[in-house]
């Protein structure tokens, strides 16, 4: 081993025990040529401190470019900050002691990875000296330095490319190189890319070399040091084809040659840019869309410019002259739009001056709904291309309607004409009123009145017989006429078919209650009278009491009670019972109840005459008597009270004790 690297390994052991120069009080060894100034027993705290080993913060209080760059975490130094500075740099070793040792004895052989910054491209075929070299330390870390011998310095660089390399656009391009170049190979720009220009190049423009536009000789450049132009790149003008080509149009059409040429071909003319606005035909709607050889001759330099005063002088009349306004023919621009044929511009309120003006639902009609396209029976030589019947009959609703009823009114006076019970606002609800109705075999009234038209003459028949089909009726489904017209054509009848019929008992209004009351009843066989008008008919008619059904309709489903309404009438026994048991059955006419009582009142019995119809006339004082004085009442074994009419006693002694 060499005694330099012997004495190199005593003193870093003696460091790496702690054995300071203060506390050993003898040098380890002479410090190198760099540090020569700080030699002696007297200098050793100004590197060791107070008793240890040499610390970082020591060497980096002398070392300021190193300080920096610890403290900005670049470079070596920055990256491996957490080293001790003597792991790589010992002292004591004597003046010729180099301070770095390299790896494998070379700067060459040093792995540029470590400092943060590899070494890739072109940068791998350099030397060390070619880029460490004062005139590119301008980092602060060189301008902090205290190293008196810059030349063998290797700190101070800085990463971006401007630090080592002329800037040959001037500034223009901005500073980062990688932007546009690679470190391999300077020229080409492998990363530029002229589409994220300002100025993208298209059609012949790729083509172009650079210098025919940023060495362009109508440009104002400065010249370098060798005597060449240094070409422009940014701001170089563009936005005008007429700041580099000349204007053949002698600026007739404007500046832009871009809104009629493209950059594929200087002949082309791109139609989409092309601003019809500066001819006297600006074109629009859907002639924006046409191919300019639909109305230009392309053979022959586009030809001569076509007429366009008038619609037809291009198009011809689809509508083969049916399209008049107050008997003059018209252009297509007096009903239709260059945006497009569809829709007309012949609105609703343009036909209130027809002879038809739309009113009502045929406001809001399409135009074809009328205006038929292509109708049977009528040529095309009439209509025109188009084939669009403009002019169509309107003098009666039929010409364009047909006969929803089937012809079910032709027989009127009208002949079914539809605005006889139609108005153009609707079809619904009818015009055709209950005023109306009241005219023909059956007028309205009542709960009549209230229903829908449809409950009997509509396929809303409900609980009705279903009516014909559409062969009878027409599309409208909708019988106009009922030829029945009895109330049993469309109700049950709960009464066994009275000979007075249902309108003897009922009115329109209601079904229930009836209208029978004591008057009505003295035509029946038992007419009401007294009490009875007071006695409610479910008293004697018991049949009341039957549940109704849900619909009284001929097709109602449940069954109908039967109300016969044969109650018996011709003796009160038929619903009264006698409170008087077989007293009077000995009488003449039985004792019928008729013989005393009347119908007013039961009680009293003002036909009973005591002294005509009795064995023992009232006289005197005895006409005075209460009947209970002499008529007492006793159980009748029914767990009910009998008065005693006969026998009674009818002497003296029998009622009154003698004296």
């Amino acid at each position: 081993m060499p005694p330099q690297r012997v004495i190199l390994a005593i003193v870093c052991l003696f460091l790496l025990l702690g054995f300071s120069p203060a506390g050993a009080q003898v040098s380890p060894g002479p410090l190198s040529r760099p540090h020569s100034k700080l030699d002696g027993s007297l200098q050793c705290l100004k590197c060791h401190g107070a008793g240890s080993g040499a610390a970082n913060q020591d060497c980096l209080f002398c070392h300021k470019g190193l300080a920096w760059l610890v403290q900005k975490g670049r470079g070596l130094h920055g990256r491996e900050a957490k080293k001790r500075c003597s792991q790589c740099h010992p002292e004591h070793a004597g003046r010729d002691f180099e301070l770095i040792e390299w790896e494998d004895g070379a700067p060459e052989k040093f792995s540029h990875e470590r400092s943060g910054w590899p070494l890739e491209g072109t940068h791998l075929t350099l030397g060390c000296e070619d880029c460490h070299k004062p005139e590119f330390r301008v980092s602060p870390a060189a301008t902090l330095s205290n190293r008196k011998e810059t030349s063998r310095s290797w700190i101070g660089l800085e990463p971006d490319c401007m630090s080592c390399h002329e800037d040959d656009h001037r500034g223009a391009l901005g500073a980062n190189c990688l932007e546009c170049h690679t470190n391999r190979k300077w020229r080409p720009a492998a990363d530029f890319d002229h589409g994220r220009t300002a100025f993208p190049l298209t059609g012949k423009h790729v083509e172009v070399g650079c210098a025919k536009c940023h060495l362009a000789p109508g440009l104002q450049l400065p010249v370098n040091d060798k005597g060449k132009r240094v070409p422009l790149y940014k701001p170089l003008p563009h936005q005008e084809c007429s700041t580099c080509h000349e204007d053949s149009h002698k600026g007739r059409l404007g500046p832009s040659c871009s809104q009629c040429h493209v950059t594929e071909d200087f002949r082309r003319v791109a139609k989409e840019s092309f601003d019809h606005d500066k001819t006297p035909y600006p074109l629009r709607g859907r002639h924006r869309s046409l191919r300019c050889a639909e109305c230009h001759d392309s053979r022959s330099a586009w030809g001569k410019r076509p007429p366009f005063a008038t619609c037809n002088a291009c198009h011809e009349d689809l509508h083969a002259g049916q399209a008049t306004l107050a008997g003059r023919k018209v252009d297509c621009a007096e009903c239709h739009r260059v945006e497009g044929f569809r829709p007309s511009t012949y609105t609703a309120s343009r036909h209130q001056s027809s002879r038809y003006p739309l009113e009502g639902r045929h406001r809001s009609l399409k135009c074809e709904s009328c205006h038929l396209k292509k109708p049977p029976g009528i040529s095309l030589a009439k209509l025109g291309k188009a084939g669009v019947l403009l002019r169509p009959s309107h003098d009666a609703c039929m010409d364009c309607h047909e006969d929803s009823h089937g012809g079910q009114l032709k027989g009127r006076p009208h002949q079914g004409a539809c605005e006889s019970c139609h108005q153009v606002e609707g079809w619904k609800p009818s015009t055709f009123t209950d005023t109306e109705h009241a005219r023909l075999e059956f007028s309205l009234q009542g709960r009549h009145a209230e229903v829908k038209c449809s409950a009997c003459h509509g396929p809303e028949r409900r609980d009705l017989p279903p009516l014909p089909g559409t062969k009878v009726l027409g599309k409208a489904m909708v019988a106009l006429r009922l030829e029945d017209h009895d109330c049993s054509s469309c109700h049950l009848d709960p009464h066994e078919g009275p000979e007075e019929g249902c309108l003897a008992c009922h009115g329109f209004a209601s079904f229930r209650p009836s209208s029978v009351d004591p008057v009505l009843h003295r035509e029946f066989t038992f007419p009401l009278e007294g009490a009875h008008r007071a006695v409610p008919c479910v008293a004697c008619h018991e049949e009341l009491n039957l549940v109704a059904a849900r619909s009284s309709m001929v097709s109602a489903r449940g069954r109908t009670p039967s109300l016969p309404f044969t109650a018996g009438h011709e003796e009160c026994v038929e619903c009264h019972s006698s409170p008087h048991g077989e007293q009077f059955a000995l009488r003449p006419g039985g004792g019928a109840c008729e013989d005393c009582h009347d119908a007013e009142s039961f009680r009293p019995a003002s036909r009973f005459d005591h002294t005509r119809d009795s064995s023992f006339p009232l006289e005197g004082a005895h006409a005075e008597a209460p009947c209970a004085g002499c008529h007492a009442s006793t159980a009748d074994g029914k767990g009910g009270q009998i008065t005693i009419y006969r026998p009674v006693p009818g002497t003296c002694q029998d009622c009154h004790e003698g004296k």
